[in-house]
């Protein structure tokens, strides 16, 4: 799942060295949470106009999270 953030946001961003993802453990739902950390002029890029952007990589993260049966949510900071 690291691999599919990463391969998504490296086309949006033009500082690539500062994509930091990290994934918590499931919580008691089974939700596992990913933060995605870029640079501070490449945040722009990530979220979009009006978040678009934003609420596009997590509709795909959890497209393909539930092809494998789990649940995946994505935290930008």
């Amino acid at each position: 799942m690291k691999d599919l953030l990463y391969a998504i946001v490296e086309g949006l961003v033009e500082d690539r060295s500062a994509i930091k993802i990290t994934q918590d453990d499931p919580d008691s739902e089974g939700v596992i949470v990913m933060h995605l950390s870029v640079a501070p002029d490449d945040m722009g890029r990530v979220i979009g106009k009006q978040g678009r952007i934003a609420k596009t990589i997590r509709t795909i993260m959890r497209a393909s999270a539930a092809r494998s049966n789990m649940k995946v949510t994505v935290e930008i900071d």
